[in-house]
């Protein structure tokens, strides 16, 4: 899963995709953690999440790519986590809601690093693209649980 979810985020890289913001991506690499939460728990997320985030970050990115990666990774997998368990909201609903905590977690970062509030003002946006591309990894995600399903029952 790990490697998998290094090979999305290096295909993820070389996608020309512009939201606006700087740094914004699709969070293919998404699709891997919400699926390992569904299938497997939370530990074997976070063990996935961290181990893509560190090895994509020494790989392909810097000290602070991984600084902002870790921070949005953790607070998204502990929201969806929590919103898993509630048993209140589907694969899709959580997958928005940690597109959204990755955005923030990564603007808190972002933040602290610049010491520059006015960041803040870019969390509209992030709102918006975190909650868009949550929806369209969810419904990935949601398929992908589905058809994984469908071929172990078989």
């Amino acid at each position: 899963m790990t490697a998998l979810a290094m090979i999305l985020s290096y295909v993820e890289s070389l996608i020309p995709v512009f939201f606006g913001v700087p740094g914004m991506k699709l969070g293919l690499t998404n699709l891997l953690v919400v699926f390992a939460l569904y299938r497997w728990g939370g530990r074997e997320a976070l063990i996935v999440n961290f181990m893509r985030i560190l090895l994509t970050g020494f790989l392909f990115g810097n000290p602070y790519s991984i600084a902002y990666s870790l921070s949005g990774g953790f607070l998204s997998l502990a929201g969806m986590a929590f919103l898993k368990r509630t048993g209140l909201f589907s694969v899709i609903g959580v997958s928005m809601a940690g597109g959204i905590l990755h955005n923030a977690g990564q603007i808190g970062v972002a933040i602290g690093v610049t010491d520059n509030y006015r960041l803040i003002h870019y969390f509209p946006v992030l709102l918006l693209t975190g909650c868009l591309t949550g929806f369209l990894i969810g419904i990935l995600s949601d398929e992908l649980l589905r058809r994984i399903g469908r071929v172990r029952e078989g």
